[in-house]
């Protein structure tokens, strides 16, 4: 009998599954709704619940599927208690070449396996140190940010956040090689979405691919010294990494695609988090008041992991940015068997897509939910709890992030150092421009102008 792992390595790469009995509809011919995917996101998914409710089919990229909506939706493909759900096979035809083999593209047993090994660095302890380097590498990272005239906070912070999980997880100090990890990193990411993938010169899969090389590179190129020496970062230490019987459990292969991924992850997401973080402060003043007192009143000039859990406002705004904006506004799988939701039978291979963004809007779950309200999140209402899986920014089941609490504890930091140095705002009447996939970003950059306290 084949098991899980195998049926999701066996699947044809772009099945055209019948879903004649499920309610939607593809778009244009060959490109279905790609663009309307990329233009409006958002509006995609809320006109096609209006019209079918809970579960339609749609086709992205080349490949039809189906759109399940809802908690009840993020619970059934999430926890995905019959194993029948591949990540992998989800992600590979978007990924597969620009993060192979990474964290989200394992499943089952190698995902668990690879998991366990990978949470080392993501432990308490762990998070303590981690702590130690980053709260005066963000103090003074952010001392000479322009001041009384506007800037783009978006390229402030991500610049800022790669030179901190450079230490964080490298055990490196960039030098002039930082720019072209970053321009790297942003080719991976855009080239997600390229639809003409061949290697052209000057096409978005083109740089995509140019900077997948350079950072394999880039990361192979450490290995032998962090195997050999007796460094503390997370990178040394899943170097060294070894199984029960005291060998190696990665190869140089395995190390290098789990810190490129890892590094992604930790960057960018936690660039479009803090992004929609000083949006939502820049617009709501008064909340940057609040967090202000609450940093104040700790009495330090750095904080400990123990001051994490006293910061309760900081908290519900972290919560609350990432209910508005989620920096994954929809997540993919993929059926290795036929399965059933609401009625509704899915056959094997059938791409199924769970949308956390619609969720965090549904009025049966929240109270005016696109309006900023991070007091949703207190213990007096909430919210969030009339459903597990109403809440799902971070994922859930066997793939919940792994880096929840480190892209919280970051997020903490940055806003401890930033908010107790400037006053931080936006032109009257501003609202950034989102563009929603792959992550949620500001599309201009978030101009914001600060003045020192």
């Amino acid at each position: 009998m084949q098991s899980a792992q195998q049926k999701a390595a066996h699947l044809p790469r772009f099945p055209q599954r019948k879903l004649d009995h499920i309610p939607g509809k593809y778009g244009l011919p060959l490109f279905g709704q790609t663009f309307e995917f990329l233009r409006d996101f958002q509006g995609l998914v809320n006109r096609g619940a209006a019209e079918y409710g809970p579960v339609f089919k749609g086709s992205i990229f080349f490949q039809r599927g189906l759109t399940v909506l809802g908690p009840e939706a993020n619970e059934f493909v999430l926890r995905d208690q019959a194993h029948v759900f591949s990540s992998r096979a989800a992600w590979n035809p978007m990924l597969e070449k620009l993060f192979t083999n990474g964290l989200m593209m394992r499943d089952f047993t190698d995902h668990k396996l690879h998991r366990r090994l990978l949470q080392q660095a993501f432990k308490k302890p762990a998070l303590t140190s981690y702590m130690t380097s980053m709260n005066p590498h963000i103090a003074s990272g952010i001392q000479n940010w322009p001041q009384g005239k506007e800037f783009s906070f978006f390229e402030a912070i991500k610049s800022l956040l790669l030179d901190v999980g450079a230490g964080t997880f490298l055990g490196l100090k960039m030098g002039p090689e930082a720019q072209q990890v970053n321009e790297a990193f942003v080719a991976e990411v855009d080239a997600s979405l390229a639809v003409l993938r061949v290697e052209i010169p000057g096409t978005i899969w083109y740089r995509g691919m140019k900077g997948r090389r350079f950072l394999e590179k880039f990361m192979t190129d450490l290995i032998p010294q962090k195997r050999t020496g007796n460094g503390t970062d997370f990178f040394s230490e899943l170097c060294r990494a070894v199984d029960e019987e005291g060998e190696l459990t990665l190869s140089d292969e395995d190390i290098m695609n789990h810190m490129i991924f890892l590094l992604f992850a930790a960057h960018d997401t936690t660039t479009s988090t803090l992004s929609s973080i000083i949006h939502a402060l820049a617009r709501n003043p008064e909340w940057q008041e609040r967090l202000r007192a609450e940093f104040n009143a700790l009495g330090k000039e750095h904080l400990d992991y123990e001051d994490l859990d006293k910061m309760d406002s900081a908290t519900w705004v972290f919560k609350e940015a990432l209910r508005m904006y989620p920096p994954l506004p929809t997540i993919p799988r993929r059926a290795i068997e036929d399965t059933e939701f609401k009625g509704y039978k899915i056959p094997k291979n059938t791409l199924v897509s769970i949308v956390p963004l619609h969720t965090h809007y549904m009025e049966e779950y929240w109270s005016n939910p696109y309006t900023f309200d991070p007091l949703r999140f207190s213990p007096e209402r909430a919210e969030e709890k009339k459903h597990f899986y109403q809440w799902v920014p971070f994922g859930g089941g066997h793939h919940k992030c792994i880096g929840l609490n480190f892209a919280e504890l970051q997020s903490k930091i940055f806003l401890f150092h930033f908010l107790r140095t400037y006053k931080v705002s936006v032109r009257p009447g501003y609202e950034a421009p989102y563009q929603l996939v792959p992550l949620a970003m500001p599309k201009d950059g978030l101009p914001v102008t600060i003045e020192r306290l």
